[in-house]
């Protein structure tokens, strides 16, 4: 596994196993799967509901804890701060753990200033080792930036081939923050696994669609979560690092950006409005 050193020298792999839309009831076996074939990232968060089978998963492994990177997410229904710092107990214990490796603003919607307060206060103490943010443009992120103490470690943001996010890559490389792709595989859309030039790139390197664009990514600088339950899928995705694409590869792939999100545009009010009055619990 190759690692990105995130700001406070916490290093975080490359590569992670995302387990968002994994039905709680095959959570636990799914990571358990991802942690034998050597997945060291575990990516979960409150909305996905299935935190305490990723907990089960990590403790049934047998695996030390401190070689398990594990990431979770405050959901925007609780950003008031103390309502953030209640959602983080909750989640800790859900999981089962004593610490958080990486702790998340899920969106950037409603009072994300009092919920960065929040964490800051908790990776102060020593139960987040590193704090971040997910899917905030590069005008949110440097407002946030502006007014509170400590920069994000980390921005995850959907980043595929559809939406290559240069921009976003070229911005975050020059603060020093990390850039994390969340579905990369752009959830299957634009029919992503037989599109002739990934197909292409892939056989000529005897690998599968998703091997090629995860080592895109990282070849860009840019770390990944990818999710799947088939175990050949799940070691396809983690073995990148024995590869390299050309420069020819990188820019065939490079060109197939839209400049747009194949899933959902962030910049339609009624996303924003779903995304941020969306409710997790009572």
């Amino acid at each position: 596994m190759e690692y990105f050193k995130l700001n406070g020298d916490v290093m975080i792999p490359a590569v992670g196993f995302g387990v968002y839309q994994i039905p709680k009831e095959k959570t636990q076996q799914a990571v358990e799967q991802a942690l034998e074939l050597g997945y060291r990232l575990i990516d979960t968060a409150a909305s996905y509901f299935n935190e305490a089978e990723v907990g089960a998963a990590i403790r049934h492994s047998g695996i030390p804890r401190e070689e398990i990177f594990v990431t979770t997410k405050l959901w925007v229904q609780d950003y008031e701060y103390a309502d953030a710092l209640k959602a983080f107990e909750v989640s800790r214990r859900s999981l089962g753990l004593d610490y958080l490796d990486l702790y998340l603003l899920h969106k950037p919607y409603g009072n994300y200033y009092a919920a960065w307060r929040a964490v800051e206060k908790l990776h102060h103490e020593g139960l987040i080792r590193a704090i971040g943010v997910t899917s905030f443009s590069n005008e949110r992120l440097q407002d946030l930036m502006l007014h509170n103490e400590a920069a994000p470690a980390l921005n995850q943001l959907e980043t595929n081939p559809f939406f290559a996010q240069e921009d976003a890559r070229q911005y975050l490389s020059g603060m020093g923050i990390c850039h994390q792709a969340w579905s990369p595989f752009a959830e299957g859309k634009n029919g992503i696994f037989t599109h002739p030039v990934l197909t292409q790139i892939a056989a000529a390197h005897q690998r599968g669609v998703g091997a090629v664009i995860l080592r895109w990514l990282y070849q860009r600088g840019i770390g990944a979560v990818a999710k799947s339950v088939r175990v050949e899928r799940m070691r396809e995705n983690l073995n990148i690092f024995d590869f390299a694409l050309t420069a020819e590869e990188m820019a065939q792939i490079n060109a197939l950006n839209t400049g747009k999100s194949p899933i959902y545009d962030d910049q339609d009010l009624a996303v924003t409005k779903a995304i941020g009055t969306y409710k997790i619990h009572a």
